[in-house]
């Protein structure tokens, strides 16, 4: 399903605040001949592929970002939801696309630094997409279900080691760092801790809240409301500083656990072939927009930090370490 954002159309903040929980692919698309002509972006209609669901955390970031680029810019943005696959749909398509910078996407940095390690992929996409920007980030919450009597990470820690086949976490995907956090933790700590993966953050909450399931690693955006609630409880945060959004859950970084410090982060990509020239023109329109109050606003209300403003080769650098991170963990796991 396509949505227009006209150069006025108001964002649609009830939709904003129902954030989901977040490669076989054709060969890149050689530069197209319009690159050699390129004066100005945008000269028409922009698609934003989005690498998940309508309503999700990547269609949250697509619509603000298309929203503020369409009023700024005088054109449309037509956001494009392509769930399913891991994100591989969507980057399909962005590959598939004429490669002019008038078909970019939107979707989070696991679709280089851990999708690779759990899905068969015809092409690399730590060379095949190129990130052209950070839209939004969020450290991984480890939370707990309402009925698991713990109070912080030391109960948890205590929780574990006490029972003889230890505790049972989700994560939203077998094989991320929703996944590979528990690892890291049962590691650090030698607690049990036992993987039990979901398909996407919704159905894995959903058993938090419900008491089937002890622990949850999620998304700082998917899980802010129910913790907000008091339907979960939040313990600790993988980020390297702790949340404006939870100021009062500590890091892992500061209760011991620097192994746990990770950050994801929204994107916004490109395919790797595009010439730097449209690349720059391009960031350079997207750079205003992460500067802009409104936005800025809208991403607090739907549970994203602003972005860190990395320039796209520091992105990439990092993207290319959290790959060999995941990977070595994932190498000695059955996913």
């Amino acid at each position: 399903m396509s949505t227009l954002i006209t150069p006025h159309a108001p964002i649609n903040r009830r939709q904003l605040l129902r954030v989901a929980g977040a490669l076989s692919l054709a060969g890149t698309v050689p530069a197209s001949h319009a690159q050699a002509s390129f004066t100005h972006w945008p000269a028409k209609p922009v698609r934003i592929l989005v690498a998940g669901p309508v309503g999700g955390s990547a269609d949250v970031v697509a619509r603000a970002l298309g929203d503020q680029l369409g009023r700024t810019l005088k054109q449309p943005f037509v956001v494009e939801p392509k769930p399913g696959a891991a994100g591989v749909i969507a980057v399909n398509d962005l590959l598939q696309a004429p490669n002019d910078a008038y078909t970019l996407l939107v979707g989070v940095s696991s679709l280089v630094s851990e999708i690779p390690h759990i899905v068969k992929m015809r092409y690399d996409t730590r060379k095949a997409i190129t990130p052209l920007a950070e839209l939004a980030r969020g450290g991984l919450v480890l939370v707990a279900a309402p009925n698991l009597p713990v109070q912080n990470l030391k109960d948890v820690i205590a929780q574990a080691r006490a029972r003889a086949d230890g505790l049972s976490y989700a994560s939203y995907s077998p094989g991320t760092m929703s996944h590979v956090a528990g690892v890291l933790l049962e590691q650090a700590s030698g607690a049990k801790f036992v993987h039990v993966g979901y398909k996407g953050s919704t159905p894995g909450l959903g058993d938090v809240m419900g008491g089937h399931i002890p622990l949850m690693f999620d998304g700082l955006a998917t899980s802010l409301p129910l913790i907000r609630s008091g339907k979960i409880k939040a313990i600790a945060i993988s980020s390297a500083q702790r949340s404006t959004l939870l100021p009062e859950v500590p890091t892992f970084q500061e209760l011991g656990y620097p192994q746990l410090t990770y950050t994801g982060w929204m994107g916004l990509w490109s395919n790797s072939a595009l010439s730097a020239e449209v690349q720059a023109a391009v960031q350079q329109q997207v750079q205003a927009v992460l500067n802009s109050a409104n936005y800025k606003n809208i991403l607090n209300h739907a549970g994203f930090e602003p972005s860190s403003q990395r320039d796209s080769q520091t992105l990439h650098k990092d993207l290319l370490a959290d790959y060999e991170r995941v990977g070595k963990v994932l190498a000695k796991q059955p996913i």
